[in-house]
């Protein structure tokens, strides 16, 4: 396992950190549990989680993965062995949380607060804003007007939030998720002009299928060493190829939620076809070929790995020791040109 700075912050964390979203939904408590352990024991220090898990999201559900990391903690006492962060939510149809999130001073300490108590502890590492609150380029959308202005609340006053929570010891460092390079300079301006805190880190998506994040974002991720924590790194379990052919396996997030679009479009399926192909040509599992190219990224502080068996679990984490022969980088590159970003 590779430990790599988180930013600026004087943390190391492993490449490989532990996403967690599964867990309450997909994963019982136990299963949890058991994945937490298996991590550690592999050289995971990074724990990645968020308000808003598991998902798909309900009010019957909220909260409960940070439920059940707390418990783990308190059952362990490991607190001080993992490098812990979770995300409070933006704007959307959760009225079940805070009748309504936003991002504004309030409602960004009332959810740090709420998470501290499910995770059964007195601070986050990092804490993480899961989207922007103003209408922009994420989960997939393309396109922009600039008519949407701010959404209601400037990143002035969240940051300006997110500082008070530092001060007061309940999070040790900032990060933003679903953020735009527009954003992040805004982050940046904020930092140098106003000395609020400097953000540490940008939890995007990244894949073979959505490699977006290298225009724009990986020259600003390298140069103000604000790295990525590539999120859906397998394209939801579509770089595995379980789903080719319109499969769907018991108990698998394609069978069991019918909203995940993103990955499930016939460009998406071409694809996935050929960087599947490629890797068994070289005798590559396809989902350790795909989690590898992630980790050996310069611009990639942390590949966020989840699972819902320990056996999943175990492969995925594998990948850690994987390095991708010429041929086949030179390969995937080929494939790169041929599909260029083919799920945003």
């Amino acid at each position: 396992m590779q430990y790599r700075p988180l930013g600026r912050t004087g943390l190391r964390v492993s490449h490989i950190c532990l996403g967690t979203m599964t867990w309450g939904e997909q994963n019982s408590e136990a299963e949890a549990h058991a994945q937490l352990d298996m991590a550690l024991a592999a050289g995971v220090n990074f724990v990645d989680t968020a308000e808003m898990y598991p998902v798909a999201p309900r009010a019957e559900t909220y909260g409960r993965t940070e439920e059940y990391i707390g418990s783990w903690l308190a059952k362990t006492g490991r607190r001080h062995d993992i490098v812990l962060a979770s995300k409070v939510i933006g704007p959307g149809a959760f009225p079940y949380v805070r009748g309504g999130p936003r991002l504004d001073r309030d409602s960004v300490i009332a959810a740090c607060e709420t998470s501290l108590r499910r995770l059964r502890t007195d601070y986050l590492d990092l804490y993480q804003v899961h989207w922007p609150q103003r209408p922009t380029n994420f989960f997939g959308k393309l396109g922009f007007d600039a008519g949407g202005g701010d959404g209601g609340v400037s990143i002035a006053e969240t940051l300006g939030a997110l500082a008070e929570l530092q001060q007061q010891g309940k999070i040790r460092h900032i990060g933003v998720s679903n953020e735009t390079p527009w954003g992040v300079g805004e982050y940046l301006r904020l930092h140098r002009e106003q000395q609020l805190p400097r953000i540490a880190s940008i939890q995007n998506p990244y894949s073979l299928l959505n490699r977006s994040f290298e225009v724009g974002l990986a020259e600003i991720a390298q140069r103000e060493e604000i790295g990525l924590l590539a999120y859906s790194p397998l394209a939801m379990g579509v770089l595995s190829g379980k789903y080719l052919d319109g499969a769907r396996p018991a108990g698998s997030r394609m069978a069991l939620f019918t909203r995940f679009t993103r990955y499930d479009t016939p460009t998406a399926e071409a694809a996935t076809r050929a960087y599947v192909d490629l890797a068994r040509e070289h005798g590559l599992d396809p989902a350790q070929m795909a989690l590898a190219f992630v980790n050996s990224r310069p611009f990639t502080t942390a590949n966020i790995i989840g699972a819902t068996s320990l056996e999943q679990l175990q492969r995925n984490l594998a990948s850690a020791t994987l390095e991708l022969p010429f041929a086949v980088q030179r390969a995937l590159e080929s494939l790169h040109r041929l599909y260029p970003i083919p799920c945003p």
